[in-house]
């Protein structure tokens, strides 16, 4: 079928061709996950899932760089709440989806944005992208990456991302196991284009089951494992003085002032 474009959206565009649909994030100009984005990704993954005739599904980002994460601003104590539940919405879909999920990586790959990308079945990135989970110079972590980088990259690489939220590049991200390949970024697009090729010619129910064999044992963990990150955040790490320190400061664009508490 002819290239269609899905209903208007404020924060995504997303197309339709074939068997593949595309999904652009597009909120200038670090494509921050705010709240309108999270709910716009629930219904476009909606949508997608309702097309049997989609069986890939592309995930890249507008502009400079894929995504610098979820807002900073949806962390403070009247909204974390509902972030935690819109954008972990979105991750349970990803890891739900029998179609085979794709993200396209190039500049910021930061904190929600690499939670979004590392939970697709495939990803390519540029060499020279940045990668990271910065939330613990928030006073914060990664939900999302504390409860599933460990079965991507090991315990110890987890660890180390994690704890020091320090930055790494596309050539590491693959050479680890975060991506599946990287390349120069004028080779990106065909470096994707190439795996859509492969796919294309594969039964679409054959793919969905075997996604579902790949992940039966980790999503079993995945589920727990989330829940629980999620209690510890909430009940414990939102009630921390620090937290709240670290998002202010932020905020405020200062440096933090920890209290230990």
């Amino acid at each position: 079928m002819a290239t269609q474009t899905a209903a208007k959206f404020e924060r995504l565009v997303v197309t339709f061709d074939t068997f593949v649909a595309r999904v652009s994030l597009r909120n200038p100009a670090l494509n921050i996950i705010d709240f309108p984005m999270m709910d716009e990704l629930s219904a476009a993954l909606a949508e997608i899932e309702s097309r049997p005739e989609i069986s890939a599904i592309i995930f890249s980002g507008a502009g400079n760089c894929f995504s610098a994460g979820v807002d900073v601003a949806a962390h403070m104590p009247d909204k974390v709440a509902s972030m935690l539940e819109k954008f972990h919405h979105v991750i349970r879909c990803l890891i739900a989806t029998g179609k085979v999920t794709i993200a396209s990586v190039h500049g910021h790959c930061l904190g929600g944005g690499a939670e979004l990308a590392m939970v697709c079945d495939l990803v390519y990135t540029s060499e020279d992208a940045q990668w990271g989970f910065p939330e613990i110079q928030l006073g914060c972590f990664p939900p999302i990456a504390v409860t599933a980088l460990s079965a991507l990259i090991g315990q110890k690489r987890a660890s180390d991302l994690i704890l020091t939220g320090r930055t790494i590049t596309g050539t590491e991200a693959a050479a680890i196991g975060l991506a599946s390949g990287s390349v120069r970024a004028d080779q990106l697009e065909r470096a994707v284009n190439e795996t859509l090729r492969k796919l294309s010619s594969l039964s679409p129910a054959a793919l969905a089951l075997t996604k579902k064999a790949i992940y039966a044992w980790d999503s079993i963990h995945f589920d727990k494992g989330l829940a629980r990150a999620e209690k510890i955040y909430l009940d414990e790490l939102m009630q921390s003085e620090d937290a709240h320190e670290g998002i202010q400061a932020f905020m405020e664009k200062r440096q933090p002032k920890w209290k230990g508490r």
